[in-house]
């Protein structure tokens, strides 16, 4: 596994690009490497009733990942019913999502353990309010970004878009992971020679090939 940052922002070129695989196996081979990394979700729609509450899909399979028993407000602050936009999800559910709750649940969990991995929303540039970016909470807790690249036809110009956003909204890009969604794609080997010439670095991993 990568040297990885303690502390990081995962983010995509898009959505279903394989985010939260991609965070659960990084979680999985911090935790074989002896690194007890804690898996967030801040935001996250499409959550499904429990007798505990709201869950998150994604959240529960970070939580699965990294085998630690935290509160799972800590680490899903907000879990939304309807499968859509956080805005419109937030909105649906009579919630606003504001940044000192998530950066209050970052900080407990960062209290007691030496790392915290954020998977994000969406692709890098989807609002979570209209008042709120992800950026927004990427510069609060001032860590960096690791961008994965969902590898199909089209990557090269979201990748590039989505690294330049990146930078041009003032955060720290510390690489990127190519992830195979499109077991029809042509030529993936390419794409990635072309992927890295353009982003000016290698993926820091390629993803087995899997749906998610």
């Amino acid at each position: 596994m990568q040297n990885l940052p303690s502390d990081l922002y995962i983010t995509g070129t898009d959505t279903e690009i394989g985010k939260t695989f991609v965070t659960c196996a990084l979680l999985r081979q911090a935790a074989e490497a002896g690194r007890r990394q804690v898996g967030m979700k801040p935001v996250a729609s499409g959550c499904i009733e429990t007798a505990e509450g709201w869950r998150s899909e994604d959240a529960l399979a970070l939580q699965q990942a990294d085998g630690l028993d935290v509160p799972y407000t800590l680490r899903n602050p907000y879990a939304l019913p309807l499968p859509a936009a956080p805005e419109i999800a937030a909105a649906q559910a009579g919630v606003e999502i504001a940044l000192a709750p998530l950066l209050a649940a970052h900080a407990d969990l960062r209290a007691s353990h030496p790392g915290v991995w954020l998977e994000g929303v969406g692709g890098w540039a989807a609002p979570l309010t209209a008042q709120l970016e992800q950026a927004d909470l990427v510069r609060a807790l001032d860590i960096p970004v690791l961008m994965v690249v969902g590898l199909r036809l089209g990557c090269v110009h979201q990748a590039r878009v989505t690294q330049r956003a990146i930078v041009a909204d003032g955060c720290r890009l510390v690489g990127w992971i190519a992830n195979p969604i499109d077991p029809a794609m042509l030529r993936p080997a390419e794409n990635i020679d072309i992927l890295t010439r353009v982003l000016g670095t290698p993926p820091l991993q390629v993803m087995p090939r899997r749906a998610k």
